[in-house]
């Protein structure tokens, strides 16, 4: 019997959009119709976040737009006629790529299969199962999540179409500890890294198109020389790289966006091809992860943190809005403002004017734990909001930024005050001193949060657009979210009345200008520190 086969550049496993529904392509298609497809439909986020990435390293291939040794200028001419050109990618050029690796975009080969390693199935002498691969299913030990109908011991096949899905995301967002064992040599272990994306959030420019879309995502050379051929994507390179040599150095765009797996995956399919029944799931190198800059998280910097600990990408927190990183995509780097803009949006300020007028972000955030749980998935669309970047309306940029910043002020404060009051009116203010270290919010300081930020959201969008202090606003705000959800306690706790008007006297302290933050002697409309709230 032939082997089972499953060609990705040519079945159709990718929902796009188009303008008349939803169709399935495969890459080549994709690639050629790139400039007819409204945007990627995949309806897992994180592996539609991971299959950008990808498909950005092949668009740089397929453009030329990779050539380290290009200037800078040429670089932005050059992306700059692609986006102004109706025809979208050449053909030609996409075929032509494709026929050069042909072998290597099979699922299933023996061989090379297409972002896996054959050698598993000598190197594991424990299969993991295709249940250990597909998020919301049981695996082993793990519970339930997503409420999933299936089971550990009965494992269903999993569609090819899908499988690939979950190979993208697992490469990307995959967990870090326990996996199936794998003996290299004399040297045998089980032990996970986390993949590079875990526990981020990305922010993907998008166009009106997927070809808009796929330009937008790519970034010049800015290293100190790179030789082309050293860049090679997984599929690109001769052989699966042993996994006892320390990994080659990420270069771009092909090792940075594609080759930073840390997992090794072997899947087995049944004699069809259709289908996924098994799975080998482990290590892919032993060495530490090198370290790189993703051209689409924000990174946060802390002065205050040790070296190597400094700069970090901000994780991804399902209880946090999107407007509350508006300040980071707009403004241009800064040394002293905590969040990094992602290195994609630093040159997507000479486009086209009718590509920049109507530029937007899509964000995807995966909230999960540092080790296997996964919490929850989360997207959004901005606005046309890149005609906002400092770079073209520096006004609305810093108002932005200022709102953002003083409505994050005001939930510290709000948090703050709130667990005071708290403690002051229940018993544990009779118990020891709190621990040190970050320790959770209090319950009213959970609800009052709880209430506060969706507020603030409606107040951001009316203060960019008028010039009403911003701390004064939020302050409000605050105050109004901190009475509502502990009027209750004002008929159940004695002390509650004064812990909670000392509370609402710290936010009027902290929303007013420093002019005010201290009452003049004698004013009659200064706030008594016992009033109520």
């Amino acid at each position: 019997m032939p082997a089972p086969s499953y060609s990705v550049d040519v079945r159709p496993w990718i929902p796009v959009r188009r303008a008349d529904g939803i169709d399935d392509v495969g890459l080549r298609t994709l690639l050629t119709d790139a400039h007819r497809i409204e945007d990627l439909a995949l309806p897992l986020p994180p592996a539609r976040s991971a299959l950008y990435r990808y498909l950005a390293a092949l668009c740089a291939r397929i453009t030329s737009l990779d050539d380290p040794d290009m200037p800078l200028d040429d670089w932005l001419q050059i992306r700059r006629k692609l986006l102004e050109s109706p025809d979208g990618f050449d053909p030609a050029a996409v075929h032509a790529y494709f026929d050069t690796y042909r072998d290597r975009f099979n699922l299933f080969d023996p061989l090379h299969p297409w972002l896996q390693d054959a050698a598993l199935a000598v190197q594991c002498p424990k299969r993991s199962g295709i249940n250990a691969l597909v998020y919301g299913r049981p695996a082993g030990n793990n519970l339930v999540f997503f409420n999933s109908h299936h089971t550990d011991t009965n494992p269903q096949p999993l569609p090819a179409r899908e499988t690939v899905w979950y190979l993208l995301a697992y490469h990307s967002y995959g967990p870090s500890g326990r996996a199936s064992v794998r003996k290299v040599g004399s040297f045998s272990s089980g032990q996970l890294q986390a993949g590079p994306l875990r526990s981020t959030v990305s922010f993907h420019p998008r166009g009106r198109t997927l070809y808009e879309t796929l330009l937008l995502h790519l970034v010049p050379y800015r290293g100190d020389g790179q030789d082309p051929d050293a860049d090679a994507c997984p599929w690109e390179q001769p052989h699966v790289p042993e996994p006892m040599q320390a990994p080659p150095e990420v270069t771009w765009p092909g090792r940075l966006l594609t080759g930073r797996s840390l997992h090794a995956v072997l899947l087995i399919a049944d004699p069809s091809g259709e289908q996924a029944i098994d799975a080998y799931l482990t290590w892919a190198t032993p060495h530490p992860a090198l370290d790189a800059t993703d051209p689409y998280l924000i990174y946060d910097l802390d002065p205050k943190a040790p070296a190597e600990r400094r700069r970090s990408p901000r994780r991804a927190d399902a209880s946090r809005a999107l407007w509350r990183e508006l300040d980071a995509l707009l403004l241009a780097g800064d040394e002293h403002r905590p969040g990094c803009r992602p290195e994609a949006f630093t040159t997507l300020n000479d486009l086209p004017k009718e590509v920049s007028a109507n530029l937007r972000v899509w964000v995807c955030g995966f909230d999960q734990e540092g080790q296997v749980n996964n919490r929850i998935w989360y997207t959004a669309l901005t606005p046309r909001i890149w005609l906002w970047a400092q770079e073209h309306d520096p006004a609305k940029a810093s108002r932005i930024a200022d709102c953002c910043a003083a409505a994050e002020t005001l939930a510290a404060v709000l948090r703050t005050a709130a667990d005071q009051a708290w403690r002051d009116t229940t018993s544990l203010r009779q118990q020891a001193a709190p621990r040190r270290g970050k320790q959770r919010p209090s319950l009213w300081a959970q609800e009052a949060l709880a209430a506060y930020w969706p507020r603030a959201e409606q107040a951001f969008w009316q203060l960019i657009d008028d010039a009403r202090p911003a701390h004064g606003v939020f302050a409000a705000e605050a105050i109004t979210a901190l009475c509502q959800t502990t009027s209750a306690a004002l008929n159940h706790f004695p002390q509650a009345g004064p812990a909670l008007a000392r509370a609402v006297q710290a936010l009027r302290s902290a929303g007013a200008p420093p002019r005010d933050t201290r009452p003049t002697p004698g004013d009659a409309h200064a706030p008594s520190p016992h009033a109520q709230p």
